[in-house]
């Protein structure tokens, strides 16, 4: 099983950038799917985007469809976010999580239920 670490993270004004990694652990991280989820305060936690395990396959929430762009590099066992155009409702909690590649992610990639294995979250705020 992959532990799974976030970073980049930060403070960002509205309309700027970040860009999170997620480093896992372990030699199986191409026997994941992979996803990206946020929490805001006093919020649910919520689907941002996915990535299948070769890459070849990639889906997103609503809400940063044409902003954000997931990606992964299986070599380096990282599984990135990049998030443009950043509004201050994007400030949230980011975690990334990893699905067992058995998933048919395209059925399932959005239901946090399915994801194993979690992170420990990376702080994104955007101000206005």
């Amino acid at each position: 099983q992959v532990q799974l670490v976030e970073s980049g993270g930060g403070l960002v004004q509205a309309g700027g950038s970040l860009r999170l990694s997620c480093a896992a652990s372990g030699r199986t991280f191409s026997s994941y799917h992979m996803g990206w989820f946020r929490q805001a305060p006093g919020k649910e936690r919520e689907f941002v985007a996915a990535i299948s395990w070769s890459g070849g396959s990639t889906y997103y929430g609503d809400s940063v469809k044409g902003r954000f762009i997931i990606s992964r590099d299986n070599a380096k066992n990282t599984v990135y976010l990049q998030m443009n155009s950043l509004k201050p409702e994007n400030t949230a909690v980011y975690y990334c999580a990893a699905a067992p590649v058995g998933l048919r992610i395209h059925l399932y990639y959005s239901d946090l239920r399915q994801y194993a294995v979690w992170g420990q979250g990376t702080q994104a705020t955007v101000s206005s």
